[in-house]
């Protein structure tokens, strides 16, 4: 009886030793991941979402840059891997990454409010301001239409963009969900440029690929970083105003103007994935999608056998 009652103890010291310990901070670290631009080899993304969710590493706090926005966007609004690789599967990221405007994909040509539409896509007309914005895809996979902080979200989440007119890093953690990943992902010259207030938003990749620095900000412990870039040696300077030209965008795409920031996100991330990909960021052929999702288990597998009891083994 004593010693049952000794085990009973023994019990409740533990218990009681678990909750102290919570109570004055002494949790697991926080892990952050950073899914970084790349066009269609965010596929890769899905498969290192395969591996994480494999080895049952927490994910606290999710920063994305274009493709990356899209799906960490939609891993943070409760989507899985296996879900977000039907969606790359299924070959709608025309509709899903465009301002395709789902109520009038059905007729040849429709204007409404000045722009006109062709199967839903615009194709002559004023900017539209965030407020006009017609409903698509997205709005539909996010569920959110309204604005709203990225922090109500199943995981908090960050996405990069960069303002035009101040040629500025915008970190968006606020505001209407599917526009602020659309913008992270409207790569100069093939998406229009998004209006949220007094921005005027393209693809955050022209500045901040891979937002290691964001994901710390947003109080991450421990980051697990996926570059999607390739070719690393292929480096020049750019401006700006080079990029927005006609070119331009591909020329940035391949060289990493942004590389000395770039290389200290890289050097900042505890697991940095860089999955080997001999595909073009347009290269959205199922085919193709399901190699570089395997590409991306594989490496992030790899990558992820360094984490040990809630850290990361140097």
């Amino acid at each position: 009886m004593l010693k049952r009652l000794f085990c009973f103890f023994l019990v409740l010291l533990a218990a009681a030793t678990a909750v102290s310990g919570q109570a004055r901070g002494e949790d697991r670290l926080k892990v952050g991941l950073v899914l970084g631009g790349g066009g269609a080899k965010g596929a890769a993304h899905v498969g290192v979402l395969k591996a994480i969710e494999e080895a049952g590493i927490p994910v606290d706090f999710i920063a994305g840059t274009s493709i990356g926005a899209i799906v960490g966007g939609l891993y943070c609004c409760g989507y899985r891997s296996a879900d977000i690789e039907q969606l790359f599967l299924g070959q709608e990221w025309a509709t899903l990454l465009s301002d395709r405007n789902d109520e009038h994909r059905g007729e040849a040509i429709k204007t409404v409010d000045g722009v006109t539409y062709v199967f839903g896509y615009p194709v002559h007309g004023q900017q539209r301001q965030e407020d006009s914005h017609p409903r698509s895809l997205l709005d539909s996979l996010t569920g959110r239409r309204d604005s709203i902080s990225f922090d109500e979200l199943s995981i908090p989440f960050r996405c990069v963009a960069v303002d035009v007119k101040t040629q500025s890093e915008v970190v968006l953690g606020s505001g209407r969900l599917p526009v602020a990943m659309r913008a992270s992902m409207a790569i100069p010259g093939a998406f229009k440029p998004v209006r949220m207030g007094e921005w005027l938003l393209v693809d955050g990749g022209v500045l901040n690929n891979l937002p290691v620095d964001v994901v710390k900000a947003m109080g991450a412990d421990i980051v697990i970083a996926v570059d999607l870039t390739q070719n690393k040696h292929k480096t020049r300077n750019f401006s700006l105003k080079e990029v927005l030209g006609i070119g331009g965008t591909l020329d940035w795409l391949v060289s990493r103007p942004d590389w000395k920031r770039y290389n200290e996100n890289c050097k900042a991330a505890d697991i940095y994935i860089n999955p080997r990909l001999d595909f073009s960021a347009a290269d959205f052929k199922v085919e193709c999608i399901r190699e570089m999702i395997a590409a991306g288990k594989e490496e992030g597998g790899r990558k992820l056998k360094r984490w040990k009891g809630g850290k990361v083994k140097r």
